[in-house]
């Protein structure tokens, strides 16, 4: 099946709402969504031109706690819980799909979103971790990252690292990489507990990969 152009959908919001986290096929996921025609957005797709200052400030208002953001961008109040408008401004406005980037904030979408659909991928967690570690903490808190991220902010203005630290150390609740590996079983298992308490069976599909089409096409019926 080929893929179809993407084209802005004609509603407003997020049409579906994608609880996966990273490491679990979000790039396969999200170019099955556009094969069905929606606008799907995934983080490699344009990493210099993500809205960084709006997903940072989503994470300083998720997680305030200075442990959990102990890079703190601003010193000043934090930000307020993101509203339907804020996640419009971020991905709402524009896809109708939000993946990888938008995981971590799977609960709030659903409550900023009621009407779209809940799709669940979730990985055996002994099979997830070493590849979660090795692709994305062993990237993120390398010394190469280090002088990456330096020169992205202080070059660029692209505050891509300390953006996915806060993420990590929030959606963890740690303050450091020791912290987030300690609490990894824990997070990831609130996280599904989470998004199965706001969303009963009926109103959820839990997608597994290697399914197939025919349950992901009958729950994000292909777009008009």
């Amino acid at each position: 099946m080929a893929a179809t152009e993407q084209t802005p959908s004609h509603h407003k919001g997020l049409h579906v709402i994608h609880v996966a986290l990273f490491r679990m096929a979000t790039r396969s996921s999200t170019e099955a969504y556009r094969i069905l025609g929606y606008k799907t957005h995934h983080g490699t797709d344009d990493t210099f031109g993500m809205r960084w200052d709006l997903l940072e400030k989503a994470a300083e208002a998720t997680w305030p706690s200075p442990e959990a953001a102990p890079e703190a961008h601003t010193r000043h109040a934090r930000p307020p819980r993101f509203t339907r408008a804020d996640w419009d401004e971020l991905w709402g406005s524009e896809y109708d799909i939000a993946t990888d980037m938008a995981s971590p904030f799977a609960d709030q979408l659903i409550q900023a979103y009621p009407e779209a659909k809940v799709i669940v991928v979730q990985r055996d967690f002994e099979s997830w971790w070493p590849s979660y570690r090795s692709e994305l903490l062993d990237t993120l808190f390398s010394p190469a990252a280090r002088v990456a991220v330096f020169l992205l902010e202080h070059v660029m203005g692209i505050r891509s690292g300390p953006t996915m630290r806060k993420i990590h150390f929030g959606f963890f609740g740690a303050k450091d990489r020791t912290g987030i590996e300690a609490n990894a079983r824990a997070a990831y298992d609130a996280y599904y507990e989470r998004i199965r308490e706001l969303v009963p069976p009926e109103k959820r599909l839990e997608y597994r990969m290697g399914d197939g089409w025919e349950p992901l096409y009958a729950t994000a019926q292909p777009a008009t």
